[in-house]
């Protein structure tokens, strides 16, 4: 049986979600700072790092 790691959203409490969850809306809102842009390419691994900041609930400045 493969054990399934989790993640906690939020800086002290919140959520518990599957590191596969995590990427998943990552991914979700990735894309939506890449609409949000103009679909311009370009910036992927900025919009990654960025939708990590926000979904983690870390501030982006």
């Amino acid at each position: 049986m493969a054990r399934t790691s989790t993640v906690r959203l939020g800086r002290t409490s919140g959520p518990s979600v599957s590191k596969g969850d995590l990427s998943k809306l990552i991914a979700k809102k990735a894309y939506e700072l890449y609409e949000k842009r103009g679909r311009k390419s370009g910036h992927e691994m900025d919009d990654w790092l960025e939708a990590e900041r926000l979904v983690k609930g870390k501030s982006s400045k």
